[in-house]
């Protein structure tokens, strides 16, 4: 994965092969447990991260690896990796300002955590820039990445509540110098999990206060890919993410009959096409590769509807976000249609949340510009109103 100083690509591991809700009484429970010693942000164990890259380093930061308790979506505890970095220097009056990054697509097994990386599977640029803009950071790698666990891929719920609870988890390791206000960015999957975030911050983690969510070419609504799958229309790249998809949804759900969704090559491939390192990267091209489109058909009608409700379980919009969010989503997205994005912001709308649009139609998943995400962060750290909110 390439990050450059202007422009970063969210087209993880899926791109290089070929390149929310819990009950309303869930999050509450939640949200009180996180009061309690082993509550959601909890610390299980804080370690420096010695061989972190050597550009956080020469920042004088502090990075730290974490493990830390969280949530999945069937309101079941759970422990995630992940890392925190604070800024060197003094803090500023109220502490440092967390920036939790939500990070795209990786892979779907434990050895795909980017904090197991050193450069952080690329993103280790994007790290040192908020932190160089003044933020501490807080970066999860998700339930199931990077420690043992099932990941949970696209599912905007427990994908949100690991961002929240990486800010906890921040604030546990260093106490008294992190304010108890905090912004989120995310792209791809991590687009589809700070915009949940936004949407569960208030109740799930009331103790902390989000100003403001980025959300770049989110996977907000992908429900779409099941009656793609259907129609045999699907891209190279997003058959790729949906075998991907398939494959995390069987894990997650073990009574989920994954042959009324793939057959042939898929089938047979089925572990080449989750490897995200080292030589299994080159078999998991090939496997991609071999990939057919009817061999993602759903089985019948009926598999189709079923999993078209499985997906819009998992996705945004759900609930009104008390902070603003900025969406930016791209004409040429090799993997999210934008009409889905749209579509998926005046649900937004429709419930309450304040949104800017940034739609760049002539850009594609991996080559959105984000060069305003921190002048706008910052204005609305200030308390600047939105220029062109819905």
């Amino acid at each position: 994965m390439h990050v450059s100083t202007k422009k970063f690509s969210w087209a993880a591991l899926v791109a290089s092969a070929i390149s929310m809700t819990l009950m309303s009484g869930c999050a509450t429970d939640a949200a009180k447990s996180a009061k309690n010693a082993n509550g959601p942000g909890t610390l299980v164990e804080v370690k420096p991260f010695a061989d972190i890259d050597s550009s956080v380093k020469d920042l004088g930061a502090e990075a730290l690896h974490v493990l830390y308790r969280s949530t999945s979506s069937d309101g079941q505890h759970t422990v995630v990796s992940g890392a925190v970095f604070v800024p060197g220097g003094t803090p500023p009056p109220g502490g440092w300002i967390t920036l939790a990054i939500a990070h795209g697509t990786t892979g779907i097994t434990p050895e795909c955590g980017p904090t197991l990386s050193p450069n952080m599977l690329g993103q280790v640029a994007l790290v040192t820039k908020f932190l160089k803009a003044g933020y501490a950071v807080a970066f999860t790698d998700y339930q199931g990445l990077g420690a043992p666990g099932i990941h949970e891929y696209l599912n905007s719920r427990t994908e949100a509540y690991n961002v929240i609870d990486s800010v906890r988890a921040l604030r546990n390791a260093k106490p008294g110098v992190i304010s108890d206000r905090w912004v989120t960015f995310g792209g791809s999957q991590g687009g589809g999990a700070s915009w949940a975030a936004a949407e569960q911050a208030s109740v799930y983690a009331p103790e902390i206060h989000l100003v403001a969510a980025v959300n770049a070419v989110p996977a907000a609504n992908i429900s779409g890919y099941a009656q793609l799958a259907e129609d045999q229309v699907m891209t190279p790249f997003q058959s790729a993410a949906y075998t991907a998809l398939l494959i995390a949804q069987g894990r997650a759900h073990p009574d989920l009959d994954l042959d009324l969704y793939r057959r042939g090559s898929v089938k047979a491939n089925a572990e080449a096409l989750i490897q995200c390192q080292g030589p299994g990267l080159q078999d998991r091209a090939r496997a991609v590769g071999q990939i057919k489109s009817e061999e993602l058909k759903p089985a019948n009608r009926a598999a189709t509807l079923a999993l078209k409700a499985r997906l819009e379980d998992m996705a945004v919009a759900k609930h009104k976000a008390d902070a603003p969010m900025l969406v930016i989503y791209a004409g040429k997205d090799e993997y999210i249609k934008p009409e889905w994005t749209k579509k998926a912001v005046e649900d937004a709308c429709k419930l309450g949340t304040k949104i800017e649009v940034d739609f760049e139609a002539d850009k594609s998943h991996g080559t959105f510009d984000y060069t305003n995400v921190l002048p706008w962060l910052q204005d609305r750290i200030e308390g600047k109103p939105l220029k062109n909110p819905c």
